[in-house]
């Protein structure tokens, strides 16, 4: 996009973007409507603003966190947004959910083994309860201080001497103090030797969830009849006791918000404080930094009121950078600004969100979350339970999934992308084609500029079957790549560079001829070596006037030739042909003019399109579109002046559509900022010299539940290795001479059925496969996959176990 929103008005252009496919849910004014002209125009960006409309709460990220919003929030919501943006975002390694993350500690820290930490304890426990005996019996008495129970010293300085008798009326007050002093000593009991048995790890990990038993226990005891004395003191004791467990829980001060957060209270996971106002995303400092105070002033306002949304904020904040980029653009910045507030730099079609969401979303990162790392030991210990995000910055280097059906690529991977790249659309970041079967509701038809329904009657728009070519060889290269791509390995010559030659030899001179090229019919009739199509062409060649009709009437005479060969590549041409020149395609591919045609070359706008291809009734003619729409697409992403909109394919079946062209091209879509998602459910349906090029060619892979073996052994070929340590434990058996010996081994034979024996372990390092194939087959839970990430600046993250579902 060449504007970014900020000196381009709508309609201002001859062929605007294509309107939206539905109008919006119930909006305060309808759009204007414009008539829906070619898609390959530029696109204006400054908008009048349009009411989205109200949302829904999205399920929050932590219990401390507000939520990050899943729509336009409706006015008189509050702050919402605001809290939103205040939210730190740290910088973290590739698909870490960054809204709200706080990094983990690289390994796990060493326990104390479950035996050894209650003995531990135990004997803490054991001494301390010994040392209050001898200090309540006086056994520490007149040796040390001189004096009969020194300890009590303390609280008979601090009280009267007339309050320890009998009849004073203040002996209440005596005994209170004293038990409150004997409570200060059992405490500072309790907290020594607590800290020497490290009795704040026992809690942490056995106590809290049996902490309501030692708030029922004093009631039931107090429920039993005291019938004699001993009762009374055995429960004075068990209250001591009570009291020396839980102050021995804060043996130390850091022990308290461990079980705060077991408890349910709120510690450090409490919302950040609020950033100064100089530093608050909310105040946009970027803005006031570069004196456009008013319109700082403006966007501000608008987000105390609940009137921007986090679409808006992404739009405006990439209209800023455009600005920042070529300063000319200041002046209608600030007038759109100041004019429109939070509708300022729209997107073309009018829209400011989505009227449904599915996901969570984060534009400020433009971050979709598709789930969690497992807790799993093969997955880093710093990255589970961590979440797990797709951005532009992953996808740029394309995606690969295989999975069988039914293991949720569609609903749990394709259709989170697919809503989190409209969304960043609508912000003027992206542009989006999605493919799809008709009838898979992928996504509502109002979240889409165009919905291409590929042989359904009554579609307003059709494909461009050249995807506005000029050049007769790029349009037969593209088209030939759609036709017999998947046969090229095993086309007589090699490659389909002859199918390619002989389209081009047609298709050049029908274009000299008609000003056009040939539609469907005519390009079969040609190819398939109808004499009277054949002899119209050249009649026609051999009256023009064009300088070029000799060249063309060489190609035509070149084209004869061949067709008379045993192994003319026509045959198969013409067959593959005959796929889409069926009457449930007579109104698409036309290349007359008559119709409004879609061509992929409009992804330089931030377009939303859908193609729903007839895959019931004509499953071959959708491959053949499939590999048009692939082949279209890395043509025109590579061909893009403006590169600065990231524009990605989303397949939601790729199956029988990866050529070794494809493969190619895929690879250099990283340089373009664009990227390909491509679903399967099994590596089978991909020729088997291009399956491995395939794993190399993309930096996403992903295998989801359900995996086949064969399927599982070139992932863990593409993911490698790793050095792990091992522990190797041998048991010997302890043979002795001696008597005594000899006797205590014999018991304990007879006692536990088992010989005396002595544990040899051996620590090594060794090389092992991240994933195997039979974990990929057999481990991999339902719902959960198994996905390496690379960014497009060459960072990347390890195979990680991770749950779909949350």
């Amino acid at each position: 996009m060449n504007t970014d929103g900020t000196h381009d008005s709508r309609g201002t252009r001859p062929n605007p973007v294509p309107r939206p496919a539905g109008p919006p849910p119930q909006p305060p004014t309808p759009p204007p409507s414009a008539p829906p002209p070619s898609a390959s125009s530029e696109s204006p960006v400054a908008q009048p603003p349009v009411s989205a409309p109200s949302g829904h709460p999205a399920p929050s990220v932590s219990p401390a966190l507000p939520p990050s919003p899943t729509h336009a929030p409706a006015p008189g919501i509050g702050a919402s947004v605001a809290e939103w943006l205040r939210i730190p975002r740290p910088q973290a390694e590739p698909g870490i959910w960054r809204l709200g993350h706080r990094p983990r500690p690289p390994e796990a820290p060493q326990q104390v083994p479950a035996r050894q930490l209650f003995s531990g304890a135990l004997v803490a426990y054991l001494c301390g309860w010994l040392v209050w005996s001898l200090l309540w019996n006086g056994y520490l008495g007149g040796w040390w201080f001189f004096a009969d129970r020194w300890w009590l010293l303390p609280i008979q300085w601090l009280t009267p001497e007339s309050w320890r008798s009998k009849d004073s009326p203040n002996v209440e007050l005596y005994v209170v103090a004293s038990y409150l002093y004997y409570a200060l000593v059992v405490g500072l009991l309790a907290v020594g030797f607590g800290r020497i048995g490290n009795w704040n790890e026992v809690w942490r990990r056995y106590g809290v969830p049996l902490w309501p038993l030692f708030v029922l226990l004093p009631g039931f005891w107090r429920e039993m009849p005291r019938t004699v004395d001993w009762l009374t003191w055995v429960s004075n004791i068990y209250y001591v006791l009570l009291v020396a467990a839980v102050l021995a829980v804060v043996g130390r001060a850091g022990t308290w918000p461990p079980v705060r957060r077991r408890l349910g209270m709120a510690t450090e996971d409490a919302p950040p404080p609020p950033p100064p106002a100089e530093a608050d995303p909310a105040d946009w400092p970027e803005l006031r930094a570069a004196g456009l105070t008013e319109a700082a002033a403006k966007l501000a306002e608008a987000v105390q009121r609940g009137t921007l949304s986090d679409v808006d904020y992404a739009r405006i904040r990439r209209a800023w950078q455009g600005v920042r980029t070529r300063p000319e653009r200041l002046p209608a910045f600030t007038d759109t600004v100041r004019a429109h507030g939070a509708g300022a730099c729209a997107h073309p079609s009018g829209e400011r969100d989505l009227p449904l969401r599915t996901a969570n979303h984060d534009l400020a990162t433009g971050q979709v979350r598709i789930g969690t790392v497992a807790d799993h030991p093969r997955n880093p210990y710093a990255r589970r339970t961590t979440g797990l995000a797709l951005e532009p910055g992953l996808l740029g280097t394309s995606l690969l999934a295989v999975g069988p059906a039914g293991s949720g690529k569609t609903v749990r991977l394709v259709r989170p992308v697919v809503e989190s790249l409209c969304l960043q659309a609508l912000a003027n970041r992206a542009a989006v084609v999605a493919v799809t079967a008709y009838g898979a509701a992928l996504a509502p038809d109002d979240s889409f500029d165009l919905v291409i329904a590929v042989g359904r009657p009554g579609a307003t728009h059709d494909l461009d079957l050249y995807g506005s070519a000029d050049d007769p060889d790029e349009a037969a290269r593209t088209l030939s790549e759609a036709l017999v791509g998947d046969l090229a390995a095993g086309l007589p010559g090699g490659d389909r560079r002859r199918a390619a030659t002989a389209l081009a030899q047609l298709i050049g001179p029908y274009r000299s001829v008609h000003g056009h090229f040939p539609a469907v019919p005519e390009l079969r009739e040609l190819i398939g070596g109808s004499p009277a199509a054949a002899q119209g062409l050249r009649t026609a060649l051999e009256s023009s006037d064009d300088p070029g009709a000799a060249a063309q009437l060489r190609e035509l005479d070149a084209r004869e030739r061949q067709s008379t060969r045993g192994d003319d590549i026509g045959v198969l041409l013409a067959e593959r042909l005959a796929f889409l020149d069926r009457p449930a395609f007579g109104e698409f591919f036309r290349t007359d003019g008559r119709g409004r045609s879609f061509s992929l070359g409009a992804i330089e706008h931030p377009l939303r399109v859908r193609i729903d291809l007839p895959e019931r009734g004509h499953a071959e003619a959708s491959r053949i579109i499939a590999r048009l729409l692939l082949a279209q697409f890395t043509d025109a992403a590579l061909a893009r002046t403006d590169r600065s909109l990231f524009a990605c394919l989303v397949l939601d079946d790729a199956t029988y559509t990866v050529t070794g062209d494809s493969v190619r091209a895929i690879q250099r879509l990283r340089s373009a900022n664009a990227g390909v998602v491509l679903p399967l459910r099994t590596l089978e349906d991909v020729p088997d010299p291009l399956r491995g090029p395939l794993l190399g060619a993309v930096g996403c892979r992903m295998a989801f539940s359900g995996l086949g073996p064969w399927d599982g052994g070139r992932f863990a070929e593409s993911w490698g290795t790793e050095w792990v340590q091992t522990r190797d434990v041998t048991n010997r058996q302890i043979i002795s001479d001696e008597p005594l010996t000899k006797a205590l081994h014999f018991m304990r034979r007879l006692v536990t059925g088992k010989a005396a024996t002595a544990e040899a372990v051996t620590v090594r390092e060794v090389e092992r496969e991240r994933w195997s194939a039979s974990e990929l087959a057999h481990s991999v839970p339902a719902g959960h996959a198994v996905l390496s990430l690379t960014t497009v600046g060459g960072e990347h993250a390890p195979p990680m176990l991770v749950d779909l579902r949350t």
